[in-house]
C-alpha cells in the first residue's frame, strides 16, 4: 500500500501460531494467534501499518515532519517517534492531559519527540480531525496522523494485515479494538471470515458509525463483543493480570494489558460457555503494545 518498503523496519516478520487449550471438551475449537508483537520491541504490533502511508507522505513532503496525539502510556506515540527517528522525520507529540513521568513519554524524548501537553477538552475536540488547518498555523507544516491512525489512511494500511492471513484457513479473526482504525483494515479486506471486535473502552457504541467514515460499506461480517473492556481503557484487576502470568506460563507468548489480553481472555470465555460454533477456526491478532507494561510495578508480570 505505501510508496516505501516498511518492512525494512521490522526486526523480524510474525508468525502464526497455534495454542492447544486445557480444557479437552473444547479440542474441535483451534486457535491460532498472529504474532504481530514479533515485528518490533516498539513497532509492535498494527502500529506500523496504519502509519505506513503517513509516513510515505511525510517522506515525500517538503517539511519532513510528522504530528500525532496520544496519552501517557501511548503505544502509537512510542511506535511514531521510534519510526520517525529512524527515518529522519522530525515528530511532533500532543498529549492527553499534563506531561507525566511516564516510561513511554520518556522514551519518545529519547527518541526526539517535542511533546506538548493539551487539556483533555481540547485533546478530544481536534485529536481524531482531519482538517488541521489550526494545527498548522500553531506546530508549521506537517503531515498529520489522527489519534490511533483513525481515518480512511490508517484502514488501508492496516489492509495488509489481511496479506499475513491465510485464506480459507479461518472461520473467525479476533481482533482488539481501539480507534477501530484496524478493524476497518480487516473488514476492508476480508474473505469469508468472521471478524469479532473486542473494544478496550467502556460504551463503545460507535464502531458502526467508526467503520463507516473508514469506508467499510458492509458490516455484515462483523461481530462486535463489548464486555471484556475490564472496566475502561487501560483498566486492569488481579484478574487479568492473573490469567495474563497463566497465559505466558502455558504458551510464552506475552500480553499487554491494554488490549490483546483482554481480548484472548473474551475468547477463551466465550469458547468455555460455547459461544463459538463447534470447529470454529479462530485467528487473534496480538496488536503488540508490550512497552506499555512498564507502567507496572515491578514483577506485577512473570516476564
Amino acid at each position: 500500500m505505501s510508496s516505501f518498503d516498511y518492512t525494512s523496519l521490522w526486526e523480524r516478520p510474525p508468525v502464526i501460531e497455534e495454542i492447544i487449550l486445557k480444557q479437552k471438551e473444547n479440542s474441535l475449537i483451534q486457535i491460532d494467534i498472529l504474532r504481530l508483537d514479533l515485528i518490533h520491541p516498539m513497532l509492535s504490533g498494527n502500529k506500523i501499518f496504519k502509519l505506513s502511508l503517513f509516513l510515505s507522505d511525510c517522506l515525500q513532503s517538503n517539511h519532513r515532519t510528522l504530528l500525532t496525539f496520544g496519552g501517557a502510556l501511548s503505544n502509537h506515540l512510542s511506535a511514531t517517534a521510534y519510526a520517525c527517528r529512524t527515518l529522519g522525520i522530525k515528530c511532533i507529540g500532543l498529549v492527553r492531559g499534563e506531561i507525566l513521568n511516564s516510561p513511554t513519554l520518556k522514551y519518545c524524548q529519547k527518541m526526539g519527540m517535542e511533546l506538548h501537553g493539551m487539556e483533555r477538552s481540547e485533546f478530544r475536540k481536534i485529536s481524531e480531525q482531519t482538517n488541521n488547518d489550526l494545527l498548522i498555523s500553531k506546530y508549521g507544516p506537517h503531515t498529520l496522523v489522527p489519534l490511533g491512525g483513525f481515518g480512511k489512511k490508517g484502514a488501508k494500511g492496516a489492509m495488509d494485515i489481511m496479506n499475513l492471513v491465510p485464506e480459507n484457513t479461518y472461520s473467525h479473526i479476533c481482533t482488539p479494538v481501539g480507534s477501530g482504525t484496524t478493524l476497518a483494515g480487516l473488514l476492508l479486506k476480508s474473505r469469508k471470515e468472521t471478524i469479532v471486535a473486542f473494544p478496550a473502552i467502556k460504551n463503545m457504541y460507535d464502531i458502526p458509525k467508526r467503520m463507516l467514515e473508514m469506508g467499510v460499506r458492509s458490516l455484515d461480517k462483523l461481530s462486535v463483543v463489548s464486555n471484556y473492556h475490564f472496566g475502561g481503557f487501560a483498566k486492569r484487576n488481579d484478574e487479568l493480570i492473573k490469567f495474563i502470568n497463566q497465559f505466558y506460563r502455558d504458551y510464552q507468548i506475552p500480553l499487554d494489558m491494554v488490549y490483546t489480553s483482554k481480548m484472548l481472555f473474551g475468547v477463551i470465555d466465550m469458547i468455555q460457555k460455547g459461544e463459538f460454533p463447534r470447529s470454529s477456526k479462530i485467528l487473534c491478532i496480538h496488536t503488540g503494545g508490550l512497552q506499555g507494561n512498564q507502567s507496572l510495578p515491578a514483577g506485577t508480570l512473570c516476564f
